[in-house]
């Protein structure tokens, strides 16, 4: 596992995962943690923010998949469920956080990486989902999700070693230190 704040190539990542991972969002994969794929750099298309000190995060959900008759993704609500009824991973993601705030059940333990530029990424940490809501923004639904940094001591499930850590490190830091 990587320590939280570690620089890594796109393909370690998808190594480290054992999948290549091509969305941002990935519920339990492979039975195990879920993984977010995040980007807080300038042009991104979703409004993914780190506040608290780098305790918190907040995720955007994910658009409705360009399809014949949606032209813009981002006129349509991002969806939870798909055309046949099955939850789309914004629906997993959603009624985990729901599962936690609502009816106490142990909060979905996810792993977070961070987008540095094209190819380079950042292994944020292991955190929490702990709420999720819907946003009316520009006439639309939006998810929001929003992850906590977690501690060693709620890390006990997970077979590799945990590494405790305190917040994220800011970006701008991050990339300064893999151009050295």
């Amino acid at each position: 596992m990587f320590s939280p704040g570690q620089i890594i190539s796109y393909l370690d990542m998808c190594k480290e995962e054992g999948v290549n991972l091509q969305r941002g969002m990935n519920f339990r994969l492979k039975g195990g943690l879920s993984v977010i794929l995040m980007s807080i750099r300038k042009g991104s298309p979703y409004a993914d923010r780190i506040e608290d000190d780098g305790e918190i995060i907040i995720y955007e959900g994910h658009d409705q998949p360009k399809t014949k008759g949606i032209k813009d993704s981002k006129s349509v609500d991002q969806p939870i469920n798909t055309p046949f009824g099955t939850l789309t991973q914004n629906g997993l993601f959603y009624h985990a956080a729901k599962k936690y705030k609502l009816k106490g059940e142990n909060p979905e333990l996810v792993k977070v990486y961070e987008k540095i530029k094209p190819g380079i990424w950042a292994f944020n940490g292991i955190f929490k989902l702990i709420d999720a809501w819907i946003e009316n923004k520009t006439g639309r639904a939006v998810l929001k999700f929003k992850l906590e940094i977690s501690d060693s001591s709620n890390l006990r499930k997970i077979k590799t070693k945990a590494l405790p850590h305190s917040r994220v490190i800011p970006s701008e830091v991050k990339l300064k230190v893999w151009e050295r």
